[in-house]
């Protein structure tokens, strides 16, 4: 996948090295349910374990300026039968990135490559409840929601509510 501004390619073995940097990174991980003392062989092995599952995808988002991994993509519960699938960890973790639309600009092809080449007819994703910018970029980009899920995730030992939206295949295309 490709954007104006970024390449999003499978994840390597050398990306973990960022992920593990951004995924203990307090403003990163903000609204992420990564425990604040995730380490790098903790990184290392939830990514090994989930790239060996059929029903797991794990990209990783390339600056086109720089060449270098500003950002991860997780998808989970890809489900070939519903086709349906789970965005469920998206980010730019190089916090200098952040507020400029990249975010918008990845999702858009991110959904594209979902509903095109993946042929998937529902797209899901959740949000820590009080993350404004994941609100106002959901929104904005045709997501609907579902509810909150109550206690639905735990970091460091508390529970938090995540609110759950969806995008069906047509209503990724009726807005494109």
């Amino acid at each position: 996948m490709e954007t104006q501004n970024f390449i999003i390619r499978e994840t390597e073995f050398a990306d973990y090295e960022f992920f593990a940097r951004w995924e203990t990174d307090p403003q990163v991980i903000k609204y992420l349910s990564f425990d604040e003392d995730r380490t790098y062989e903790d990184v290392v092995t939830e990514a090994l374990y989930n790239k060996f599952s059929a029903d797991k995808l794990d990209y990783t988002v390339v600056s086109r300026e720089t060449g270098k991994p500003v950002g991860r993509i997780f998808i989970s519960r890809l489900d070939r039968h519903s086709d349906s699938l789970d965005i469920t960890k998206f980010y730019i973790g190089e916090s200098e990135l952040w507020g400029r639309g990249y975010g918008r600009e990845i999702m858009n092809e991110l959904l594209k490559y979902c509903f095109t080449f993946l042929h998937m007819e529902r797209v899901t994703l959740d949000y820590y409840t009080g993350n404004k910018r994941a609100s106002t970029l959901y929104e904005s980009l045709g997501f609907k929601s579902e509810g909150v899920a109550r206690n639905a995730t735990r970091k460091d030992g508390r529970y938090y509510d995540l609110h759950l939206m969806s995008m069906l295949r047509a209503e990724f295309f009726d807005e494109n």
